[in-house]
């Protein structure tokens, strides 16, 4: 094998830190030469100032430091043409032109929204949280922040100010944590500016956001829901009729009351509801130990029961997160608190046993056999 050879075979082990791709599929390396012991590459990037020019540069010299004949290694970056990325996106999209990988016959990814009757029960905390904890057990996870109005996802995370690279009409999530990330406030020139958007622009929204987005294969999508059971709510029962439901609460019985409805408008939109959370739950007085309900008891065991009623099977309560101000703290500073806290750990891993880790079956989906 000459070491042209060599540095291209090596370099075909240099995945693309966004697209997850190698860089030889991807046709990003456009040239290879060696003089007097020094590797000469020209790579092509998908846009100009792509966010990932040192990360690659750092990722193929380390590839390359392996081959003996090579002592240096000098890079030139340049930029893709038009065609050039044309190719790219039909890579990705296996050819086809853009739809909403989710809601095709032959995907095994979970789709799951977490759902609430009003706001201000924790929603977007425990999708955050829940997804991080997922991750940490190995499964490939997204989040798309659907609240279009009330986005706060981005914080929760870590990733305020960050923004999708963009590949023509096609966009790659943001990630942090081992989580993929996408959100309307990635979009505003100004993370202040409001969003007005009524609802046929609303579905078109979540449309986009699905199907114009380089998820790649994902164990796992998180949709924060807004609040009620509003546009977005039915959209997402009309472009992902595979969707799934889940409902978060407070301890606080009014508040079981409005939630109930998240669940009936999911019910009436054919989509299983797997369960209900209930947030920001019992907590241990941090000088005497004694258990304190500071929003009341019985919320969460309130909506499991009227929607078991309603759908006429067991929708259990799948968990009781602690009212803890680590959960608080670590939203605040964009480090979700099943990172740092055992116990909001162990309960997120409580729900993922009950509700999303399960063996992955092959009944009725397409295998493409023909006799």
């Amino acid at each position: 094998m000459s070491i042209i050879e060599e540095i291209t075979t090596a370099l075909s082990k240099v995945n693309d830190p966004e697209l997850h791709k190698p860089l030889t599929e991807l046709g990003m390396v456009d040239s290879v030469a060696v003089e007097a012991g020094t590797a000469k590459l020209k790579i092509l990037l998908t846009i100009v100032g792509c966010p990932m020019k040192d990360r690659l540069q750092s990722d193929i010299t380390a590839a390359l430091s392996d081959l003996t004949e090579i002592k240096a290694v000098e890079i030139e970056f340049g930029v893709m043409s038009e065609e050039q990325r044309n190719n790219v996106k039909k890579l990705i999209r296996g050819g086809r032109e853009k739809f909403i990988p989710f809601a095709q016959p032959d995907s095994l990814t979970r789709v799951l929204g977490i759902a609430s009757g009003k706001g201000g029960v924790g929603k977007s905390s425990v999708t955050v949280n829940l997804a991080v904890a997922a991750a940490k057990r190995g499964l490939k996870v997204g989040i798309l922040d659907a609240d279009v109005y009330g986005h706060s996802v981005p914080r929760l995370m870590g990733i305020l100010d960050q923004r999708p690279t963009a590949i023509d009409q096609t966009f790659i999530p943001v990630e942090n944590y081992g989580v993929k990330v996408v959100s309307m406030e990635m979009f505003k020139p100004d993370r202040a500016d409001p969003v007005a958007y009524r609802g046929p622009l609303l579905h078109r929204v979540l449309e986009q956001l699905l199907s114009d987005a380089y998820w790649g294969d994902l164990d796992l999508l998180l949709l924060d829901l807004p609040p009620g059971t509003g546009d977005i709510a039915i959209s997402l029962g009309q472009l992902i009729p595979t969707s799934e439901i889940i409902v978060v609460t407070t301890p606080q019985v009014a508040a079981a009351e409005v939630a109930e409805r998240a669940g009936r408008i999911a019910h009436q939109m054919k989509q299983p509801v797997l369960g209900v959370i209930e947030n920001m739950s019992d907590t241990n007085c941090a000088k005497c130990g004694e258990v304190l309900s500071v929003f009341g008891s019985g919320g969460g065991e309130e909506t499991s029961r009227r929607l078991s009623e309603l759908v006429g099977a067991d929708v259990p309560l799948l968990a009781k997160v602690p009212f803890e101000s680590q959960v608080r703290e670590g939203g605040d500073a964009g480090n979700p608190a099943v990172l740092t806290n055992e116990k909001v750990l162990a309960v997120f891993n409580q729900i993922l046993d009950k509700v999303i880790i399960r063996p992955k079956s092959l009944v009725g989906v397409r295998l493409g056999v023909s006799n």
